[in-house]
């Protein structure tokens, strides 16, 4: 019984011995965690960059308008009588001076005729008298009077002529007739002033396009364009027309561009964009993604500058495309942010990964 109690004190006073060991005598490894200076430090934001490559781009600006014919005219009557004859319809294409309708004769050959008649006799008194005239027979004054009647009697015959050719209306130039609110035998009295048919002239066509005082600087006449139209067609022009005064109420330029169409497959009045190719400036291609706001409320992109800091570049936009913008103000090399630029602010350090070229063109 003695022995198990001196057996059991031992163990007691061991185990006191173990613990106090443990509190004031510690390890080395114990030591080294807790040394000032040794702590680990946080890893620095990785973010992608791409290098800026400075090169001459030439924008492009968009406008939209509408397709408009070149020639208009609404075909006239120039004399009385009542229309006989209506030789054109409605989409027909006629020639320059192709007769599209004709007037009742209302005496006109006839007056044709009297007057070559009254030019036949002035002609004949006057050769006849002449010869008298040059004999001394008869005054010189009866050669100026005879003269004189002969000269009145062509010009009745002119008057009488184109009288009759006012009968027969004509095409002023070739195209397309487009209405025809005139009728045949509709007409009871005189039919002069009124509207026989509407005529448009299709080529060349024109493309209409309105352009705001800040981009018409850029637009010139004789420049090459393009001219996509809603039917799908994209047809090549040349800027024919800037104006030099805004509309009173849009305040805006017409700008004209004028385009070939011999075969008329350009309809007028359909809906068209006009795209021009400014003069060429320097830029950076960058994703859009790149683009970003300051704090400040600037646009512009985030680069690393030395010693891998952020650092905010202001940009200008030359020109937004569907996946790239190009832009002015980013110096050539720069290295631009473009995946983790919204998640740094300026003047923190980052690991840098330059990145792949398929996400540096996005």
């Amino acid at each position: 019984m003695k022995a198990s109690r001196i057996t059991a004190v031992g163990l007691v006073a061991g185990a006191a011995l173990w613990i106090a060991s443990g509190h004031l005598m510690p390890h080395s490894s114990g030591e080294a965690a807790i040394r000032p200076g040794e702590a680990k430090t946080q890893p620095l934001f990785r973010v992608e960059t791409a290098s800026a490559k400075v090169m001459a781009h030439s924008p492009t600006l968009t406008l939209s308008g509408r397709t408009e014919a070149d020639h208009k005219v609404a075909i006239t009557v120039r004399t009385g009588g009542v229309l006989t004859e209506l030789r054109v319809k409605r989409g027909q294409h006629v020639e320059k001076d192709e007769v599209i309708a004709v007037l009742s004769d209302e005496a006109r050959e006839a007056q044709v005729a009297q007057a070559e008649a009254l030019v036949d006799q002035r002609k004949a008194e006057l050769d006849a008298k002449r010869t008298l005239i040059a004999s001394g027979a008869l005054p010189k004054l009866d050669l100026v009077n005879l003269e004189s009647q002969y000269k009145a009697a062509q010009a009745t015959l002119a008057l009488a002529r184109a009288e009759r050719d006012r009968g027969q209306v004509r095409a002023p130039w070739a195209g397309v007739i487009t209405d025809v609110p005139a009728e045949v035998g509709g007409a009871a009295f005189s039919m002069a002033g009124k509207e026989i048919a509407s005529l448009v002239a299709l080529d060349p066509m024109l493309a209409v396009v309105e352009a705001s005082e800040r981009k018409l600087a850029g637009i010139k006449v004789g420049e090459r364009a393009e001219v996509r139209l809603i039917t799908g067609q994209t047809v090549p022009g040349r800027v024919r027309y800037v104006a030099k005064s805004a509309s009173p109420t849009t305040r805006t330029y017409r700008v004209e561009v004028e385009m070939a169409n011999a075969d008329g497959h350009i309809p007028d009045g359909i809906t068209a964009e006009v795209v021009l190719s400014l003069k060429p400036v320097p830029a950076v291609q960058v994703p859009r993604s790149a683009l970003t706001i300051s704090s400040a409320g600037d646009i512009g992109v985030r680069i690393v500058g030395e010693g891998d800091k952020v650092a905010f570049v202001p940009v200008q936009v030359v020109e937004d495309m569907q996946d790239t913008m190009w832009l002015s103000g980013i110096a050539e090399g720069a290295r631009v942010i473009v995946r983790g630029q919204d998640f740094v602010r300026e003047g923190q350090q980052v690991a840098v990964v330059e990145a792949q070229t398929e996400s540096a063109a996005r």
